[in-house]
């Protein structure tokens, strides 16, 4: 993963998770174009997430964060925690995302980190099993993320 953060004038941050090289042989050679896979996110609950592809890097992360922002979705929290704990199969993965008390932190790896990290989760723990595959693991998280439910108290 590339350690590349900006922050928006309206208050979203763009994180580069993973730049991709494609190779495509043709009559006369190879044909090479870039895929990018970006997340974005305001700390306040709302995160998206966009893949883009391109002739070259920029315009390819570019391509991503637009998707991204366009297709944001928001993240039930209780406090700095997501509100329960969720079981989900994607495609290859299977991913298992918990609550953690105040002052743990993040013990998740890979992409979920920095897609809990912008969304403005500060303590949870999870798992994504059978797969390593960071795209697959992308979209299992915010899939999971989406599923979540929120608990508020009518009074």
């Amino acid at each position: 993963m590339r350690d590349q953060r900006r922050q928006n004038v309206d208050g979203i941050e763009e994180k580069v998770l993973l730049i991709k090289r494609v190779s495509k042989k043709i009559t006369g050679g190879n044909y090479v174009t870039f895929s990018a896979l970006v997340a974005v996110g305001d700390r306040k609950g709302r995160i998206g997430i966009g893949i883009g592809r391109g002739q070259e890097v920029p315009p390819a992360i570019q391509k991503a964060i637009s998707y991204a922002k366009k297709h944001m979705i928001t993240v039930p929290r209780r406090g700095k925690t997501i509100t329960h704990e969720i079981r989900l199969k994607y495609k290859a993965a299977y991913v298992l995302l918990k609550p953690a008390p105040e002052g743990t932190g993040l013990k998740v790896g890979s992409v979920t980190r920095v897609l809990l990290d912008l969304a403005g989760i500060e303590n949870a723990s999870g798992k994504i099993i059978r797969s390593r595959n960071q795209v697959v693991n992308t979209y299992a998280i915010i899939k999971a993320l989406g599923k979540l439910k929120n608990f508020t108290k009518n009074k």
